[in-house]
């Protein structure tokens, strides 16, 4: 009991005109009552008042304070607060001034804080809650990118992860890809709809910017890219973006490229790209497509060949909609074109000129004047440089890093000297020969 005297002395918590001391310090003033101390020595010691050591040692120890008869400053306010803290997206210190401002009412920010914290939990709930609903059979396709580091033949590398999930029977496809570019959003698609064997009447995305040039939060207005608005068209399915920021106003949180990364890929090494994406088809066939749902509570794919397959719209003969891109290109002074931030070589002669560009999925073959001129392999990769050596022969020190380009031959002028007209060949010779 000597250490109980010894102590420092009592912190009191003061509510209106009660006094609440904390438990130990309750447990102190019994132990002094147990000494013979009287209730005055005790208030004397502990720093309070006679009346708060009677009604606690009348109590027999410490209890809560019971405020449930002490009506709140603020509670003829909450329609204004619960408005006020939506607006100020639950800043009770931003409420609080607006109380002092608009309505004369001056209380301390934790006064605010208790008055709004059933209408923060409300607010919290809300922004977490998923309206989940059910789509018939056939009738969307969702779908999404993810990037995650893999290790790939002793290095680990960025792979981009394309998923797509039926929203019916939850069957999934997943597709690997080096970038999230345009024309891999449009492939992943494709892919799904081989894979699947039919086509949903829509796709359901986030606001990815190869998709999506605007999405109004006010309006809900959505401004499709007009490429992806051709391959919908061209595809017959309607494209519908979730609302901004809100990717669970999809409707069903499948958190599919989660789930692909923590199961597929998680704890795996690979030889080769080409490894990884046989070990993602033997992953799909084999443990996503058999495994029983936690939503439906079956298999996606015996969901999918008993209600969905048969309503998909059939593929028809249609080619890939990448399968042939036509554009028109110039060709720059050094000798390339350029497509999708990468450059192509061509003849040097056709430096200046114009010429059609077909992109196939795997190749560009360049045209001028209805002859092939050029064909390369498409690079996956960005910014790269795609050159033939015999597209420069005869260009004067072509061998030579960092050369500036001539143009193309034209005809000599009248008034340049003779002097200046030699044949290129023996610029050539001097400057070590051609190619």
């Amino acid at each position: 009991m000597d250490e109980l005297v010894e102590q420092a002395p009592a912190v009191e918590v003061g509510r209106g005109s009660e006094t609440m001391l904390a438990p130990q310090e309750v447990r102190r003033m019994l132990g002094l009552r147990a000494l013979g101390w009287g209730a005055k020595r005790i208030s004397a010691e502990l720093g309070c008042s006679r009346n708060t050591v009677r009604e606690y040692l009348r109590r027999g120890g410490w209890r809560p304070m019971d405020v449930s008869s002490r009506a709140s400053a603020l509670e003829p306010h909450r329609q204004w607060l619960a408005e006020r803290l939506r607006r100020h997206r639950g800043n009770a210190d931003v409420v609080r001034q607006d109380l002092a401002r608009e309505l004369g009412i001056k209380v301390s920010l934790r006064t605010v804080q208790r008055a709004v914290e059933p209408l923060r939990r409300e607010l919290r709930a809300e922004a977490v809650a998923t309206v989940r609903y059910e789509t018939a059979p056939g009738q969307q396709l969702q779908i999404d990118f993810g990037s995650t580091g893999v290790p790939i033949g002793g290095e680990v590398r960025r792979v981009h992860l394309f998923v797509a999930t039926l929203g019916y029977s939850r069957r999934c496809y997943v597709a690997l890809f080096l970038h999230e570019r345009q024309s891999a959003w449009l492939q992943g698609v494709e892919g799904a709809f081989r894979h699947f064997g039919g086509v949903p009447h829509e796709l359901l995305l986030d606001n990815a910017k190869p998709l999506v040039d605007e999405h109004n939060v006010q309006t809900r207005e959505v401004r499709f890219n007009d490429r992806f608005h051709a391959f919908c068209r061209y595809w017959g399915v309607i494209p519908r973006a979730c609302a901004p920021y809100r990717a669970r106003t999809k409707g069903k949180d499948e958190r599919g490229v989660g789930y692909v990364k923590r199961n597929a890929i998680a704890g795996h090494r690979f030889d080769s790209t080409e490894a990884l994406e046989a070990h993602l088809v033997r992953w799909v066939r084999e443990v996503a497509d058999p495994r029983v749902h936690g939503t439906t509570g079956e298999p996606p794919l015996e969901r999918f060949e008993r209600s969905e397959a048969a309503a998909l719209k059939p593929l028809a003969a249609k080619a890939p909609f990448l399968q042939v891109r036509e554009l028109t290109r110039r060709v720059h002074t050094d000798a390339c074109i350029e497509l999708d931030t990468n450059r192509y070589s061509v003849p040097w002669k056709l430096i200046g000129e114009t010429v059609t560009v077909v992109v196939s999925e795997h190749q560009v073959r360049v045209f001028y004047a209805g002859q092939e001129v050029a064909c390369h392999a498409q690079s996956p990769l960005r910014r790269a440089t795609v050159i033939e050596r015999g597209h420069l022969q005869g260009i004067v020190g072509a061998q030579l890093a960092g050369v500036t380009w001539l143009p193309r031959a034209q005809e000599p002028s009248p008034s340049v000297p003779a002097e200046l007209l030699r044949p290129l060949e023996q610029y050539e010779a001097v400057l070590g020969g051609a190619w």
